[in-house]
C-alpha cells in the first residue's frame, strides 16, 4: 500500500469513529426518547445505520491491521508490478493508456489507479517494456504493448 493510501484510510476511519458514530448514537438516543420502540421507524433506521457503520469500521480496521506501506525507492522499474506506473497501447485500437498499479483498496480509475487484481494487470505482471500481451476480457481479446514502466 502507498503511504498516501494508508493515510487516506486512517483519515476515513477517524471520520467514522469520531464524527459518524457519535451522530448515529445521538439519532438512536433521540428515537428512543420518542417512546414505543416496536413501531418506531426512526429507531430501527438508526440501528440499521449503526450496524452498517460498525461493519465498515471493523473492515477498515482489519485492512489497516494487515497493511504494509511499501517504500517505492527500492522498487525496480524493469518489470510491471505493484506501485509502478505503466503506459500501454491497445494494439487493436491504437489507444494509449497509463495506469498506476495499486492494491485493491486504493483502486480508482478516475485517478488512473488500477487494482493489481484486475485481469488486465494480472496479465501484465512481470512483463517488460516492449512485451506484447493478449488479455481476455468480457468485450473480447485485447492485445496490449507495454510502452514504459516508471515509479
Amino acid at each position: 500500500m502507498t503511504q498516501e493510501g494508508y493515510d487516506k484510510l486512517v483519515a476515513e476511519l477517524q471520520q467514522m469513529i469520531g464524527v459518524d458514530l457519535p451522530r448515529v448514537k445521538d439519532a438512536i438516543a433521540e428515537a428512543r426518547a420518542m417512546g414505543d420502540l416496536s413501531e418506531n421507524f426512526e429507531y430501527h433506521a438508526a440501528k440499521r445505520e449503526q450496524g452498517k457503520l460498525l461493519g465498515r469500521i471493523r473492515f477498515k480496521q482489519k485492512v489497516l491491521e494487515n497493511a504494509r506501506v511499501l517504500d517505492t525507492s527500492i522498487l525496480a522499474t524493469e518489470t510491471v508490478g505493484l506501485l509502478r506506473k505503466v503506459e500501454i497501447t491497445n494494439l487493436n485500437t491504437n489507444a494509449k493508456m497509463a495506469y498506476t498499479i495499486v492494491n485493491p483498496h486504493e483502486a480508482n480509475l478516475r485517478e488512473g489507479k488500477i487494482s493489481v487484481k484486475s485481469p488486465v494487470i494480472e496479465a501484465l505482471l512481470g512483463k517488460k517494456v516492449g512485451d506484447v500481451v493478449e488479455v481476455s476480457v468480457p468485450a473480447g481479446m485485447l492485445k496490449l504493448r507495454i510502452d514504459s514502466i516508471t515509479l
